[in-house]
């Protein structure tokens, strides 16, 4: 039968002499379940087909015992990862079924919905602090405070990102975006109700909620990516996904200077300017809520690739959330990415919250360019993150792209720091730009490099860690950086990020690439699959899959 146009999967090649580490798959043995029960001897671990061992005698001639496909080790991996009936069966040699991977054009409309919510989500992190002054004068509150309505998105992050990755692992996808999308519109509900002088409280209410909302999203980009696109699509999509919390920070510099001017004069116009933004905000993070409970779907029918499909063939009752955390910080790989990804993060988060007050230290008056400015640093970086991913999913580079774009991030920042007391504001917007091209564009790059180097754990959990760590550097280089602004002046707290960069560029450096989603894709199963569960509570359970922890590569 003819493949699907859609469908995404590796054909077997036609049978191999037998040799060490090559499966005997008798034809017609589609229908019978694979056994996962471990054996003694030296044949533990090893894939089980009709509850015999790789090396036991030929049953009798027919449909059961006829003569024998040989399959080499990647080959195997691939031609037993999905159950037989779960769909329309691909041939294979003789009527060997091969896996059913396929893509399922719903993933563009998840894909859209999560880009959407997450960037009304950023819009309501940098709405306060880059018209900073017109809300220090509303609610008669020091510069401090309103840090804080942009800080508070980092520290709430931190100490929910454990019970956040838990029940994304344990209770799935659709439920954890449900939780983002929702408590993201009640976060910007209860703020309407803040456009009082005196109700501060009220508005940093709204905004904790909406931090919160934060800890069930920013891990989601390379999950979706992962559950619902392909292997030649999987990077693009993360950086898609992330790209919508980036343009939301680039609505964020743009609209609220344009929708709240700085009328400190007439307070009851602010307020109703304040007002307009907050019911607007609203009433669009409502209607994403709805669609997402409409339209948001825990995974497709059939895996997009063979790695999901791996994944999904697992045990979900071996899977232990606590061991999974104790992998990832055993990985020295991953531990030094965690901390190069907080300190490129961080100083990111530092710049876009203080980049009002940096603004205006050198041209006094000018809210609105800042917000431009602001603007052209996410737009430069949504740029970035879309040419990275393309790139990352045609050439597969993960470490030396990383490096090159970290080195280019340093390199922006220092120029950045040195050119903007030139007194041309025009400058400030071209280094802005090349600044945010690769600073921002660096986000998905963190992420697909985690997946890869940690696989088979969790998305989620490795995502989630690095966006803690993003967190905890945010916040420690925001107040470090905004002390040194007001004691010293911008170029003492820029130059405090460069140094931390140039740190960072050591340390990327030293990483160890070890792409095994990417090994497990293209056949070659040199780690061991371990059950994650991936299913919702209401799917049906799929049937069980052991793998070789070390198979042999072999040429045809």
């Amino acid at each position: 039968m003819a493949r699907p146009d859609d469908e995404e999967g590796a054909t077997v090649a036609p049978g191999h002499p037998l040799s060490k580490g090559y499966l005997p798959v008798p034809r017609g043995a589609a229908e019978q379940e694979a056994s996962a029960e471990p054996q003694n001897g030296p044949k533990a671990g090893c894939l089980l087909l009709n509850g015999a061992p790789r090396d036991s005698p030929p049953a009798g001639s027919g449909a059961r015992g006829g003569p024998q496909t040989l399959l080499a080790p990647e080959e195997e991996t691939q031609a037993r990862l999905l159950p037989a009936g779960s769909g329309e069966e691909t041939p294979g040699v003789e009527g060997t079924p091969l896996p059913r991977t396929a893509l399922s054009k719903r993933r563009f409309v998840v894909l859209l919905i999560f880009s959407l919510y997450s960037l009304v989500n950023a819009f309501q992190w940098i709405q306060y602090s880059i018209i900073s002054n017109v809300f220090e004068g509303f609610y008669g509150v020091s510069s401090l405070h309103i840090d804080w309505l942009s800080m508070v998105y980092m520290l709430a992050y931190v100490p929910l990102i454990f019970p956040a990755t838990w029940l994304l692992d344990t209770r799935g996808l659709r439920l954890t975006a449900l939780l983002g999308s929702g408590l993201n519109s009640l976060g910007a509900w209860v703020k309407c109700g803040s456009v009082q002088q005196h109700l501060f409280w009220v508005t940093m209410l709204g905004q904790c909620l909406c931090s919160v909302a934060q800890v069930f999203i920013l891990g989601l980009p390379s999950r979706i990516a992962s559950v619902w696109f392909g292997p030649k699509e999987v990077s693009t999509a993360c950086a898609t996904a992330v790209l919508g919390n980036q343009l939301g920070t680039a609505v964020g510099f743009l609209l609220p200077p344009v929708l709240v001017p700085n009328t400190q004069n007439n307070t009851d116009l602010l307020a109703y300017n304040i007002s307009t933004m907050f019911y607007g905000t609203s009433a669009i993070a409502t209607l994403l809520f709805i669609l997402t409970v409409i339209a948001f779907k825990e995974k497709p029918p059939y895996p997009p690739s063979q790695a999901q499909a791996a994944l999904q063939d697992s045990v979900p009752e071996e899977y232990s959330y606590k061991k999974s955390i104790r992998n990832l910080f055993k990985n020295l790989p991953f531990v030094l990415l965690l901390i190069t990804y907080g300190i490129m993060t961080g100083a990111f988060y530092s710049v876009s919250t203080l980049l009002n007050q940096i603004i205006l230290k050198h041209y006094p008056g000018e809210e609105v360019n800042a917000g431009r400015i602001g603007l052209t640093l996410v737009v430069a970086g949504m740029v970035g993150s879309i040419l990275c991913g393309l790139w990352l999913d045609y050439t597969k580079t993960y470490k030396q792209t990383i490096l090159i774009v970290y080195i280019l991030s340093f390199i922006g920042m220092v120029i950045f720091t040195f050119t903007l007391d030139l007194g041309y504001i025009i400058i400030v917007f071209v280094t802005g730009g090349i600044l945010g091209f690769f600073m921002t564009g660096y986000l998905p790059l963190g992420f697909e490099f985690a997946v890869e180097i940690t696989y088979p754990e969790s998305e989620g959990t490795s995502s989630g860690l690095l966006n803690a760590a993003a967190q905890i550097f945010g916040i420690l280089f925001t107040l470090a950086q905004g002390k040194l602004i007001s004691d010293y002046g911008s170029k003492a707290g820029n130059i405090f990020l460069c140094v931390w960069m140039f740190l960072g560029i050591i340390l990327t450096a030293l990483i160890k690439s070890d792409l095994r989603r990417h090994n497990i894709n293209i056949g070659i199963a040199n780690t061991e699959i371990k059950a994650v569960p991936v299913d919702s509570p209401t799917d049906q359970k799929p049937e069980m899959v052991a793998l070789s922890k070390q198979s042999e590569s072999s040429s045809i």
